[in-house]
């Protein structure tokens, strides 16, 4: 995917959360570092363009997963990212978490992890910019910019603005 396939994907999504979600109430954007954070500020972005009355910053947010992730034993802790949710908090909304690759599908379940001790969301739903397959969880996204099919052996790498020099799905 180039950087036109990018933000293609991205505002097919964010008709579709707010198709969803019957408009913009009640709709927390929370991304997964590293790249579902930029990921969920382009969207809410898209989400204020087609919306009247809607701050992006004031529906997005990132959930660090650092410390819920299944993987840590054995391992240093290696760099957290802080957690931010709007001030408004996620009791009874709506949260999209939003990352750039969904595999195995457990980053995903130390976010719900982690967003379950941040309050009690009314629903939780998923946007990934790619899904890969070869899940080890019963984990799906609702909202999804592509499908990619991969070997396990191959790696998908995305790179986004600014973060990285350009936007693009490079798959390897």
């Amino acid at each position: 995917m180039q950087a036109g396939d990018i933000d293609r994907a991205l505002t097919r999504i964010s008709f579709e959360i707010l198709e969803a979600n019957k408009g913009p109430d009640d709709l927390v954007l929370l991304g997964i570092p590293t790249r579902g954070v930029p990921l969920a500020e382009r969207l809410a972005a898209k989400i204020a363009k087609t919306e009247t009355g809607v701050d992006p910053k004031t529906i997005t947010g990132a959930v660090d997963i650092t410390m819920y992730r299944d993987d840590l034993h054995g391992k240093p802790l290696k760099h957290t990212h802080p957690t931010r949710i709007p001030l408004s908090g996620i009791d009874g909304k709506v949260v999209v978490l939003v990352d750039d690759v969904l595999f195995s599908g457990r980053s995903v379940r130390a976010a719900l992890d982690a967003i379950g001790e941040l309050g009690r969301p009314r629903m939780v739903k998923l946007a990934v910019l790619v899904d890969r397959g070869h899940r080890e969880l019963p984990i799906r996204a609702d909202f999804v910019g592509k499908n990619l099919p991969t070997s396990r052996s191959e790696q998908v790498s995305v790179h986004l603005t600014p973060l990285d020099d350009t936007d693009e799905v490079v798959l390897s």
